[in-house]
């Protein structure tokens, strides 16, 4: 078994990550970052968590932000 921690973790670029488990074809990663993002559209089923930090986040609900 390997351990991930969040509090330690860096990536070597913005928005890099590191893959933590596949299970069955559901994908876990643990992404860092320093920068701003614009966010993608979700086509799917997604979990967001922040570990540290903040995020600002916006949604559209019938194409109205």
């Amino acid at each position: 078994m390997k351990v991930f921690r969040g509090s330690t973790f860096k990536a070597d670029r913005p928005w890099g990550a590191i893959d933590i488990a596949d299970m069955g074809g559901i994908t876990t990663r643990l992404h860092w970052t320093d920068r701003p993002y614009k966010w993608h559209v979700n086509d799917g089923e997604e979990v967001f968590a922040v570990l540290a930090g903040r995020v600002e986040m916006k949604y559209r609900r019938a194409g109205s932000v």
